[in-house]
């Protein structure tokens, strides 16, 4: 068998279309934020809608989609055992059901609550009628981003990132065409559709995204999606993974739901700011998961093999270039300070709220370097359980403590955003004692 390769080259090959398709949906969010925010008419309030869709459906696409993570890390860790999947021929069809399948439980046990959820995160009036009339829309899409995302893991398993570019490069393309013209309408053609127009623009390119996905899958792989039992042994493997990441993501996104509802709570400039914020805070996330990504197919594949060494250096690799990224992002930061807040809203209140709490954006930067590349590794080497737990302790231990303690000292969005980059950073730490007491050892008695 041949040994995989980590040079800079082959991760490069990795990183550079998983940052490309990792982008993507954040370009996603952030278009719809970006263009209905700078409507003349209500901009604020669908901002602030379009925020508190966003962080919801978030969540639930985020709680579902790490079976991608588990689908790519059964498959790397096959791949790299025994030089080929022949043995899982009929685990991705029914991983790919098994994720569709959860999703249509979630849609259908949300769907007729919506009105009680979106009041839960203090949306009300005017935001909370364009929550509903953005959500009930966007909603249907997510089936579809569940299936994509399942075939995405297929891809990464075979060690493969660019077809996950290519399909979405065309989505991200597409939503913002369609956002621009649905969002403000073409005169005597189509009308202008406000928050509805993004909604639509955003699922119309989920579905677009979902069929290319399904035919790259048939043309350029062996995979068959013909459903055939019984169950394939790693499917209960991928159950268990899944159930913790499932656990795990259920930790993350109370953190990130919270974190929306207080800034709701503040006010209707608050939460447009905290948008602006969090849709710049995702995009560095997903750049910054690129390279995490390739530490998590390669990761998996040296498991595989019993490569300690070569997963040790890999580690370090990685979250150098991740640092190295991370360090140019805050420099791109600071020196696009003013103008990132007006291309979301052009109100002087709020741009005046995001500006006195950008810098700890920024701040969270680095730790989210360490913590998502490590994160990512980890998942590659299905450490499912340790991953649940360090999001359980951070979230609950770390976040919400200071989130509540900072609330009761009235810092406003400034202490929501502190609760962040303590909750980022306890998952960084947690993760480099875990590598540090477990792998690090292996790999100095690999060699």
């Amino acid at each position: 068998m041949t040994a995989t390769n980590i040079s800079f080259k082959r991760i490069q090959q990795l990183a550079i279309p998983a940052i490309i398709a990792g982008i993507a949906e954040p370009v996603l969010s952030s278009t719809d934020a970006a263009v209905v925010g700078n409507m003349e008419l209500y901009g604020t309030e669908s901002l602030a809608a379009v925020g508190i869709v966003g962080a919801f459906l978030s969540a639930l696409i985020w709680i579902l989609g790490q079976t991608r993570s588990a689908i790519s890390a059964i498959i790397s860790q096959n791949l790299g055992a025994a030089g080929n999947i022949d043995d899982l021929k009929d685990f991705p069809a029914q991983a790919i059901f098994f994720n569709i399948g959860l999703s249509i439980i979630v849609l259908v046990s949300t769907y007729f609550f919506v009105d009680e959820i979106f009041k839960i995160l203090n949306a009300e009036g005017l935001i909370l009628s364009l929550s509903i009339d953005y959500y009930n829309i966007r909603v249907w899409g997510f089936p579809l981003t569940l299936f994509t995302f399942a075939v995405f893991g297929i891809f990464r398993g075979l060690q493969n990132t660019f077809w996950p570019m290519i399909v979405a490069a065309i989505g991200a393309l597409v939503n913002i065409g369609l956002d621009f013209l649905l969002v403000y309408g073409f005169e005597g053609y189509i009308d202008a559709m406000g928050v509805t127009g993004a909604a639509w623009a955003s699922l119309i390119s989920q579905i677009l995204m979902a069929i290319i996905s399904l035919v790259l899958l048939l043309k350029k792989t062996n995979v068959s999606l013909r459903l055939k039992f019984p169950l394939h042994p790693e499917i209960r493997r991928l159950v268990s993974m899944s159930l913790n990441l499932f656990l795990r993501s259920v930790a993350l996104n109370i953190a990130l739901i919270l974190s929306t509802r207080e800034a709701t709570a503040l006010g209707k400039e608050y939460i447009a700011a905290h948008t602006i914020a969090f849709n710049i805070w995702i995009f560095t996330a997903f750049f910054l998961d690129g390279y995490g990504a390739a530490g998590n197919i390669l990761g998996g594949k040296l498991l595989g093999e019993k490569n300690y060494s070569a997963l040790w250096q890999l580690t370090k690799k990685v979250t150098s270039y991740n640092i190295i990224i991370a360090s140019v992002l805050i420099i791109l930061g600071f020196a696009l300070y003013y103008p990132l807040g007006s291309i979301y809203n052009k109100d002087p209140e709020v741009l005046s709220i995001f500006y006195g709490m950008f810098f700890l954006v920024l701040i969270s930067l680095p730790f989210n370097a360490m913590a998502f590349t490590l994160d990512s590794i980890f998942k590659g080497l299905g450490e499912m359980g340790y991953l649940r737990n360090v999001l359980l302790t951070a979230t609950f231990l770390g976040f919400v403590p200071v989130l509540y303690i900072l609330k009761y000292l009235d810092w406003g969005l400034q202490g929501i955003w502190i609760a962040m980059i303590v909750w980022v950073a306890w998952r960084a730490i947690a993760l480099i004692i875990k590598y540090r007491n477990k792998y690090y050892p292996l790999a100095t008695n690999n060699h």
